[in-house]
């Protein structure tokens, strides 16, 4: 079962993300989260194995509980916001979300970003996806940004996974594109996110677009 707590402020919607949850025979929400904060004491107490928590709410944002939950290692976190891009995908990702999904998601994708998150692999919304390169590619010219020393203990196979979760691969498309076994991928992303001091594959797909490898 993937345990979840679900964090959100609107209770009309709260409600309609349990439901649509608890219709999943491998799903189980464990509790609820009102605000921020609240999120973050629940997440502690309860220790689920995924958090869906909304990005605008009282007391304590989505983004700073995000960042508290997987500072602490308490949970995954799946992010849900009406926002498609703006600084809180920006700031989500970077707090450590495994995925971004809008609230406009219809149940069935839900249900699968949980399953996508809870084995591991990141999720960001293809919708979102689309915007995220588009925000990078539309960038005025800047001084590079230097590469993180880490990154020179990459292996090349590491590096070449890397651009993979650039491009928001997964990890079966990885394996097929770079003619390997999925499990080596799985190995081979685990290796890097070490290396490189990341907490999620999606912060390392945002360091291969700022870093345009």
């Amino acid at each position: 079962m993937i345990r979840v707590l679900v964090a959100e402020d609107q209770s009309a919607v709260r409600a309609g993300l349990v439901l649509i949850l608890r219709s999943a025979p491998d799903i189980e929400v464990v509790g609820e989260a009102a605000d921020g904060e609240q999120a973050v004491a629940r997440a502690r107490e309860l220790r689920p194995d995924l958090v869906l928590m909304d990005v605008q709410m009282p007391r304590l944002d989505g983004v700073s509980a995000t960042r508290q939950v997987v500072a602490e290692g308490l949970a995954d976190v799946l992010v849900l916001t009406t926002f498609d891009l703006d600084e809180y995908v920006f700031g989500a990702l970077r707090a450590g979300a495994s995925g971004f999904l809008l609230k406009n998601t219809d149940a069935k994708d839900l249900l699968a970003a949980v399953r996508t998150v809870a084995r591991g692999e990141g999720i960001v919304a293809p919708a979102v996806t689309r915007r995220l390169i588009a925000e990078f590619a539309a960038r005025p010219a800047q001084e590079p940004k230097p590469e993180p020393a880490a990154l020179d203990t990459l292996t090349q196979r590491e590096r070449e996974v890397l651009s993979c979760l650039g491009e928001g691969l997964s990890n079966a498309e990885i394996a097929s594109r770079l003619d390997m076994a999925e499990a080596t991928v799985k190995t081979h992303v685990s290796r890097l996110l070490g290396k490189l001091e990341l907490r999620s594959r999606v912060q390392a797909a945002v360091l291969a677009q700022e870093l345009g490898i």
